[in-house]
């Protein structure tokens, strides 16, 4: 692939399994490599599946301010939101009958909190210590009927999320952890918002670059100018990347920099 002379100006980053090593960790290469694409004036701009809450002290680090979270329901620059898709309550609802039918429980994401419906369950607290949270999820079963949600998770095993993919077209299911997926409108992807964090910013598509190693990614790496997998990728993704680069635990991302010449 041709890479020389590109004026990228906006860089997407992936947190698990993409920004951070096995550990949840920042090597502090990665923050090197993130400082000097900076100060030739491209942007560095989280887009992950998490909520902004869930990953607060990692843009406090690399003090970026800027985000497409929920998976692209809901993303900032510098503060000012440039967009927020929420769901659905009618298709909520049936979701949550459906799942409650097949004794899934579910975690609902606001733009401030997220709570289950389902008190001290066993997998909900192990994909939050997964993730290095120190806190597990309220229980707040009616919470979807109070808040805006712009996510919710069905917890459910390997391949079940099949029934529900079936079930309700208008939704978008994406297994993140063995033992959950993300459930979003089926209009929302990180694409679609990155999509509008570039409009916002008046950058074409093709001046963008995006690092992801997840399922998640997909719609990420095809829509940006290069789409970066990590080496750790899940191997659905690979034929959505223009460029494979290292493992999240082997400088992933300065060495896919450094293959645009960016670094």
């Amino acid at each position: 692939m041709q890479t020389k002379n590109r004026d990228y100006k906006v860089c997407f980053l992936d947190i698990d399994g993409t920004l951070v090593d096995n550990n949840k960790q920042i090597s502090n290469q990665t923050k090197k490599s993130l400082d000097q694409i900076r100060n030739r004036g491209v942007e560095v701009i989280i887009a992950t599946g998490r909520p902004p809450y869930h990953f607060s002290s990692i843009a406090e680090e690399l003090k970026i301010n800027s985000f497409v979270s929920f998976n692209g329901a809901y993303s900032v620059y510098k503060g000012e939101v440039v967009h927020k898709h929420g769901m659905d309550a009618s298709a909520l609802q049936e979701l949550i009958e459906y799942a409650g039918m097949k004794q899934h429980p579910l975690v609902f994401s606001s733009e401030k909190k997220s709570v289950s419906n389902t008190l001290n369950h066993r997998e909900i607290i192990q994909t939050f210590k997964d993730l290095h949270l120190n806190y597990t999820p309220e229980f707040h079963p009616d919470f979807w009927k109070q808040a805006t949600l712009f996510q919710a998770m069905v917890y459910c095993k390997n391949r079940e999320e099949i029934d529900y993919i079936q079930k309700f077209p208008e939704l978008s299911f994406v297994r993140w952890h063995e033992f959950a997926i993300d459930v979003m409108p089926q209009s929302i992807s990180k694409a679609s918002g990155i999509k509008e964090m570039l409009s916002f910013l008046n950058v074409a598509p093709d001046e963008a670059i995006a690092f992801g190693d997840g399922l998640n990614d997909k719609e990420m790496l095809d829509f940006v100018g290069v789409g970066i997998a990590m080496e750790n990728a899940h191997e659905e993704l690979y034929p959505y990347a223009d460029i494979i680069t290292k493992s999240n635990e082997n400088e992933g991302i300065t060495h896919g920099l450094k293959l645009l010449k960016l670094i």
